[in-house]
């Protein structure tokens, strides 16, 4: 039955107005999206001191306000005639029209949407007017995303059972108690939705003993929830495998008593608090992992093991019977498979006879269920991908890694342009944006967003994105030391501003500047938020210029928050390692070895000299520490948002600096090596002093500020204890003898795809 939602507010919204100014919001749906929007309308009203919320006042008089919500396409198009409006563009899923009417001193917003998707983005976006004291500015629009499918990627922690990928690392063992929380999710949801994300991706190396029941395999579900007390170290595989060392179950804790029915009530309520915020959930795995059911009914990893098969097989079709809700599955010929397999076990024809076959049997009952399989390209061909996955019942999509694991390097990656012309309108892409560059720090930089999304190519052959870390868990921020002895907040409410960039501006990168400055103006009101971004977009393309010069292509290779690599890769990366740094494809920039070498020989190149990034570096922290000098001064053991905020943009400027002065020490002792000159030793040493007394600058507002870590991709993480590398750089210097350190040009990138 439909319901009549009918809420009126009485406001006084500017003090050019001298009349009480009313505000009704009305719509005929009780769809929870909608209902969803016209909450955070209510929301904007009563954080707002100008209003006051009276919904029980008369609708008459002069000076009123009326939002009207219609999700109905053809009562839309009724209106509008009715009106002579121009025509809307479109009320497809997701698309909404605002349109104004004046009818003396009172005026009608109409939200015109064919959905309550769209109903609830037009309700937003009068919602965030209200907000920001922009109602009367408000103009009619036209509105459709830009990128179709929006998403988050979440490596989830259930279960030391059913672990994901990232597991042997603190974050996703300190949020396993997290995941299995409905508020925990509520909260991430609406957060989503406001910022206009719709994809939530759960990654696992495969979850199904914590989410399913198989009847074929009863002993396989698993009840209550697990956490090992025990410590997990640096030396798990980046593989994924091994992560069920014995001596994990010698000390275990039950998170939570449950049962696997009770699992699977859970998961549904999950997933409807999903679709009642426009966001579809899909489930990715990596292969072949059997954790949770290794050894029972004679399940084993390998990949000839029939009962395996048969048992992946008939998990997923329970996954798709089980959640309808489920909107897709993403596998991946991943790093458990056995690449030197042939024949019936090879690995794509094993991907079909477990998940392309599961599938198929989910959908046998279900035939005009939306359903899609995306199928990675890591490691896999398209042309092995088609043939055996010919007779699937579903969209088959691709997923690449549009920046490998560096989303914050340059705003146009080159690595997936061989694949385009494999792709098409018919076979589209997801991309992969991996953000292992922060994981602490708040970012903010609109220019960069705005340019990396419009800079995806062949917009028409991408399916959409899902972003997000495989070496931190993108839950609730375990790593502060400054929670206030409060439940720690949302890692999407920690790093709101970059949601929100990321967010609304792959619906609409138009939007103006303006739109984001209003927010961080609401946000921050005690302070002048054009300083604040001023120096804050600064400092958040610190990071970027650093990535795209010492470039490490995978998180093993490259933590910029540390200078650090995975212990088993480099560790932490000294001077001598920058001079054997290969920039970054596509970033224009010249190598130190290759520079120096041209330096002395008197050759040129038209490539960015390593000195160039160096001085950028400088700038770019000078400008973040200028704009910081007009605002007030952080203090940084402070928990307060705003402290936090000013304290990050200090962190950023000096790691900066550390940077260029390194950058500029190792130039100077390539040129050492090559012309045994003393004085660029001595200007070496001096570069290398400053950038000792920035790193120690940095490391205490830094540990004052997080915890020591464990991270699954590049070990701990103590940039006190780091004080020590930062001296053995300069007795490193000290003790050069030139020409006998043999220096090799060093990196590459990771091949997306398999052609």
């Amino acid at each position: 039955m439909r319901k009549n939602y009918f809420f009126l507010i009485t406001a006084w919204l500017f003090p050019v107005l001298s009349f009480s100014q009313k505000i009704r919001v009305m719509t005929s749906t009780d769809d929870a999206k909608v209902l969803f929007g016209v909450k955070k309308i209510k929301e904007a009203t009563r954080g707002n001191k100008t209003f006051v919320l009276e919904e029980n006042l008369s609708s008459g008089g002069a000076g009123l306000f009326s939002i009207e919500i219609i999700i109905d396409s053809a009562k839309a198009v009724e209106i509008i005639k009715e009106n002579q409006w121009k025509s809307a563009k479109s009320f497809a899923d997701q698309c909404y029209a605002i349109r104004i009417k004046n009818r003396e001193n009172n005026k009608t917003f109409y939200v015109l949407a064919g959905g309550g998707t769209g109903g609830m983005y037009g309700a937003l976006d009068i919602a965030e007017a209200i907000e920001c004291n922009s109602i009367n500015k408000l103009l009619e629009s036209d509105n459709s995303p830009y990128l179709t499918k929006r998403g988050i990627k979440y490596n989830i922690p259930l279960d030391l059972r059913t672990p994901t990928y990232s597991d042997p690392g603190d974050a996703h063992q300190q949020n396993i108690p997290d995941t299995w929380d409905l508020s925990f999710w509520q909260n991430y949801f609406d957060e989503m939705a406001v910022h206009r994300y719709n994809v939530m991706t759960w990654w696992s190396l495969q979850p199904f003993p914590s989410m399913v029941k198989v009847p074929e395999f009863p002993e396989v579900a698993l009840n209550d929830v697990w956490r090992t007390k025990e410590k997990f170290d640096d030396t798990y595989s980046s593989l994924g495998l091994n992560f069920d060392r014995p001596y994990l179950f010698q000390n275990i804790e039950v998170v939570k008593k449950i049962t696997i029915d009770e699992k699977i009530v859970f998961w549904k309520k999950v997933m409807q608090m999903a679709a009642d915020r426009g966001i579809d959930i899909y489930l990715f795995t990596w292969n072949i992992f059997t954790y949770g059911a290794t050894g029972k009914h004679d399940i084993t990893r390998r990949q000839d093991n029939d009962t395996t098969i048969a048992w992946l097989r008939a998990s997923v079709r329970e996954m798709l019977k089980t959640y309808p809700l489920l909107r897709g599955i993403g596998i991946t010929a991943g790093e458990g498979m056995d690449n030197k397999q042939t024949g019936e076990y090879a690995n794509e024809k094993w991907l079909w006879k477990t998940y392309g076959e599961g599938i198929r049997d989910g959908l046998k009952n279900q035939p005009d269920r939306k359903f899609t399989l995306v199928h990675r390209f890591h490691w896999a061909s398209l042309n092995e991908i088609q043939k055996e996955f010919k007779d699937l019942p579903c969209r088959l999509e691709l997923s690449l890694k549009y920046a490998i694991a560096h989303m914050y390097s340059i705003t146009n990656p080159q690595f997936i342009l061989p694949a385009i012309p494999l792709l098409s309108p018919q076979t589209q892409s997801w991309l992969t944006i991996r953000n292992d560059d922060i994981y602490s720090f708040r970012w903010a930089n609109n220019d960069y967003a705005r340019s990396f999304i419009k800079n995806i190519p062949a917009i028409e052959k991408v399916a959409g994105f899902y972003m997000g870390p495989d070496g931190y868990c993108w839950g609730r921020d375990y790593l502060s030391k400054l929670n206030n002895n409060k439940t720690p907040q949302l890692i999407i409410e920690k790093q709101w501003y970059s949601f929100m960039l990321w967010g609304r501006l792959s619906y609409n990168p138009d939007l103006p500047d303006n739109t984001f400055l209003q927010h961080l103006s609401q946000h921050f009101p005690s302070i002048n938020s054009n300083e604040l971004i001023k120096g804050w977009s600064s400092a958040s393309m610190i990071f970027p210029w650093m990535t795209r010069f010492v470039w490490g292509d995978i998180d093993l290779k490259w933590f910029p928050e540390a200078n650090l690599s995975h212990p088993n890769h480099k560790g932490f990366y000294t001077v001598k390692d920058y001079i054997e740094r290969v920039p970054m494809q596509g970033s224009n920039i010249d190598g130190i070895l290759v520079w120096a070498s041209n330096k002395v020989e008197g050759t040129k190149n038209n490539l960015l000299s390593p000195l160039n990034v160096a001085d950028t570096l400088e700038i770019l922290s000078n400008n973040s520490l200028a704009s910081l000098q007009k605002l007030p001064k952080p203090i940084h053991q402070s928990h307060g948002e705003l402290n936090q905020t000013l304290s990050d943009i200090q962190a950023f400027a000096l790691i900066g600096k550390y940077y260029a002065e390194k950058i500029r020490g190792a130039c100077d002792l390539a040129l050492f090596d090559k012309t045994k000159i003393e004085s660029y030793r001595k200007n070496a040493l001096q570069h290398l002093q400053l950038a000792k007394s920035f790193w120690n600058q940095y490391a205490t507002i830094y540990s004052t500020k997080n915890k020591v870590a464990l991270y699954n991709r590049v070990g701990y993480v103590d940039v006190e204890k780091l004080k020590t590398n930062v001296q053995q750089d300069i007795d490193m210097v000290v003790k050069w003898k030139p020409g006998q350190n043999q220096l090799i040009p060093n990196g590459n990138t990771e091949v997306p795809f398999k052609q």
